[in-house]
């Protein structure tokens, strides 16, 4: 169904049948929380870690930034010598330095200095042995992540310099096929190592030891992924050309990532994925991705709720998206729960963006997803929703885990242009409910609302092309 205003007669009946009374539809934050100090409490506990004032040149280890001498051995014997030390600042000098995986230790703050660029290898036999990852929210033993970190506290990748992952239509993104790139030998082996990993393996609970991909598969690593990490700080540097997923703290506690430039448009290519962690702020960073700017995660189907560690305690604020799938996404892989995402004061403007908030789940990922807070952002243009609720992304009904999305609330959100202001579609036997949108305005919006199988949503001073809007 498709009205600018109006919602459908069945949708009209599903909503009667489940009303409560008024008090309960006023504001949809738990316990009548707060919002701002919610926030406030989360910054208060998020601490970006700090160094011991050395310095460990990579150059005096042997490393030249001429691009073509591989630095591997280099890099990990300026880490070593740095975290025999105690700890401080592994530097990358101006240059354009080769490398393969380069994994951090603790104390350990990887700094790339005014015109260094880390540049990584195309060849995935330097991204080997395997390591234990997460790969779209399921755990494996696969290729490394570029910049990994397992287990580890007080850990940076700093400074003004760039990270160059030098994937490209001949390597990485060939294997899972992107258009104008061509499919390549690898199309068809991605598609089935993913249904392997996913639903011959962690649907089976197989354990992840025995979950053995790298060579001879074509599952891409991730470009950063610190691992069960605490006291995480990634800020300042340029990130470029991603095999994949580009920041993924997973299972970390007290993130902070800030001041990135991230200018990647391969397939996808997240921007920063935090999943399964708690205590995160991102904020000052700039997105143009090939899939989601941010998008918030907990793991997938069977493995996701094995693991059953939600992401909680998110702060994105001050940041500025252009080209993208979603400027702040939920999901889709959310089987451990997402909760407590303040999204405050941000950017949204491309052709290229599809969505401003996007919260994409179904009934095979199930999870709860509850206190999201999106305020105080202005959107200029986006394909197709400023805000959506889905519960039809990829395997769409059918499974036995009905998505369960509770107190969202969307306040001071302004919008130009979109093929919708809201695109809410729920199921016919559990309809959308728990939505708040209080002094929003959505001008430009060609096809007005899209609301199907909604029971409660609360509209508060809310106009789209001009006319105030009541459901």
């Amino acid at each position: 169904m498709r009205d600018n205003i109006e919602v459908t007669r069945r949708t009209l009946l599903q909503r009667t049948a489940l009303l409560v009374p008024a008090c309960r539809l006023l504001h949809a934050q738990s316990a009548g929380a707060d919002p701002q100090a919610q926030q406030d409490a989360i910054l208060a506990r998020i601490k970006a870690p700090s160094f011991p004032n050395r310095d460990f040149e990579i150059t005096k280890y042997g490393a030249k930034g001429d691009g073509k001498t591989d630095c591997s051995q280099a890099l990990r014997q300026a880490i070593s010598a740095c975290t025999k030390a105690g700890g401080g600042r592994v530097v990358v000098p101006r240059g354009r330095f080769l490398t393969g995986a380069v994994h951090l230790e603790s104390n350990v703050n990887l700094y790339l200095g005014d015109g260094a660029t880390l540049a990584f290898s195309q060849d995935p036999a330097h991204y080997l042995p395997v390591v234990y990852t997460r790969f779209e929210g399921t755990e494996c033993m696969n290729y490394s992540p570029f910049l990994y970190a397992f287990e580890k506290t007080n850990i940076g990748i700093t400074g003004p310099g760039t990270l160059d992952g030098q994937a490209d239509c001949s390597h990485w993104w060939n294997w899972v096929g992107r258009a104008n790139c061509g499919g390549g030998p690898g199309k068809p082996n991605h598609a089935a190592d993913r249904k392997l990993l996913v639903n011959g393996m962690g649907d089976k609970n197989i354990p992840v030891k025995d979950r053995v991909f790298g060579e001879g598969h074509y599952l891409r690593p991730n470009f950063i992924q610190p691992l069960r990490c605490t006291n995480v700080l990634i800020d300042g540097i340029t990130i470029r050309n991603s095999p994949m997923w580009e920041v993924n703290p997973v299972l970390c506690r007290n993130v902070t990532v800030r001041n990135l430039q991230i200018d990647t448009d391969g397939p996808n290519n997240d921007g920063v994925d935090p999943e399964s962690s708690a205590d995160v702020l991102i904020e000052n960073c700039t997105f143009r991705t090939g899939d989601d700017c941010i998008a918030i995660k907990s793991g997938r189907n069977e493995d996701g709720r094995r693991v059953g560690k939600p992401c909680e305690n998110i702060v994105v604020r001050n940041c500025h998206m252009s080209d993208g799938h979603g400027g702040v996404s939920i999901g889709s892989e959310v089987s451990g729960g997402i909760r407590n995402v303040f999204v405050d004061n941000c950017k949204m403007d491309s052709p290229h963006l599809q969505r401003a908030l996007r919260i994409k789940t179904n009934s095979y990922r199930g999870g709860k997803i509850e206190n999201i807070n999106f305020r105080n952002t202005s959107v200029g243009e986006v394909a197709e929703a400023v805000i959506e609720v889905d519960y039809f992304y990829e395997e769409g009904e059918g499974g036995p885990f009905m998505p369960a999305v509770e107190n969202i609330y969307v306040a001071n959100v302004t919008s130009k242009r979109s093929k919708h202001g809201l695109y809410l579609h729920g199921y016919k036997n559990d309809p959308i409910r728990g939505l708040t949108v209080v002094n929003c305005k959505f001008d430009g919006a060609a096809q007005g609302n899209y609301l199907e199988n909604v029971a409660l949503v609360t509209l508060r001073d809310v106009t789209v092309n001009g006319k105030l809007v009541k459901i």
